[in-house]
Parts: structure tokens; C-alpha cells; sequence
């Protein structure tokens, strides 16, 4: 069984379709987006769940209406419960967010 606890670091850049860097530790993602003056977003992943099962396992999102249960809502799901950072060219401009007013939120608002 996976320890709870284990997760990667994923980088996504500004306007990026993907991601463009996974790494182990906080520290190395950092040095690597300073490295490069990167600008985008690092956010926390848990291993081996989705980030839908996560939420709802940790309290965080409960699904109230049908589309939130299908795979369209859950493959598109994120949620600002996750720890994740900003970086403007290199630089870490926001520190840790700690907002969950947007927590349990797909990218999607509708079943459209």
C-alpha cells in the first residue's frame, strides 16, 4: 500500500497544453523553475489517486449533482485544496496558497 503521504511535484507553464516537469521534492522543482525563469504554476499531486478520489477522500469536495460523478467532471477536476505555487520568470510571487474557496472544482461550472 502507498503511503498517504508520497506525491510529485508537477510544473505546468503558462499556457501550456502540458506539463513540463515532474520532480520528488519542492526544493528541486524550485531550482529547476529559477534555472530556466520559468513562469506557470508547481502543484502538489498525491500518488496513485486521482485528484477527484483524493478530494473526496480528505473531506474537501463532495459530489451534489449527476455530471460530477461522470468522467468528463472527474477527468477535468482540480482543486485549490492542493498545495501549489505561482512563479513569474523563476520566481515564486505568491507562496503557499492556503484558499479553499475553490476547492473541489472542476474546470467546468456545467454539464456542458
Amino acid at each position: 500500500m502507498t503511503d498517504k503521504n508520497q506525491a510529485v511535484w508537477v510544473f505546468h507553464g503558462d499556457s501550456a497544453q502540458f506539463s513540463s516537469g515532474i520532480f520528488t521534492t519542492k526544493a528541486t522543482a524550485d531550482q529547476w523553475i529559477a534555472r530556466h525563469q520559468l513562469s506557470g504554476m508547481l502543484t502538489k499531486y498525491p500518488l496513485d489517486t486521482g485528484v477527484y478520489d483524493w478530494a473526496i477522500a480528505e473531506g474537501i469536495f463532495k459530489p451534489r449533482q449527476e455530471y460530477q460523478t461522470g468522467a468528463k467532471f472527474i477527468s477535468r477536476f482540480t482543486s485549490a485544496s492542493q498545495e501549489h505555487y505561482h512563479y513569474e520568470l523563476g520566481i515564486n510571487v505568491e507562496g503557499e496558497t492556503t484558499d479553499d474557496s475553490t476547492a473541489g472544482h472542476s474546470t467546468e461550472t456545467d454539464e456542458s
